[in-house]
């Protein structure tokens, strides 16, 4: 499957601004969101071919967001790369539980994003 269309999840415009900004200039179409339930009526619009999302967000977090999309047979197939702050490696493998395909620590290099969008596609 080809990643043409990124969902940016962050509650931090900052974040939301350098990461979207880092897609477009690597070809990617970017929308965002800054919590989880922007994200849901992102994701009713239209669907992305991949999410990026923070796991540290007001209301409910990335951990509980990627369970809820890869438990929803709409989303299940749909990637998520956590990308956070939360560098530990219970954080990594808590993720990859809950439905993540990916997981990245802020902050993020260029380079080490692409690699894993592209180990995805």
């Amino acid at each position: 499957m080809a990643i043409r269309k990124v969902l940016v999840i962050d509650d931090s415009k900052t974040e939301l601004m350098f990461l979207s900004d880092m897609l477009q200039k690597n070809g990617y179409a970017v929308k965002t969101a800054q919590n989880a339930d922007d994200a849901m009526r992102r994701l009713e619009e239209e669907r992305p071919d991949l999410i990026l999302m923070d796991v540290v967000m007001p209301g409910q977090n990335g951990f509980q967001l990627t369970r809820t999309l890869a438990r929803n047979p709409k989303y299940e197939n749909l990637p998520i790369i956590l990308c956070t702050s939360k560098n530990q490696e219970t954080d990594r493998l808590w993720g990859m539980r809950q439905g993540a395909k990916d997981y990245i620590v802020k902050p993020v290099v260029a380079a080490e994003l692409m690699s894993k969008i592209s180990a995805l596609a």
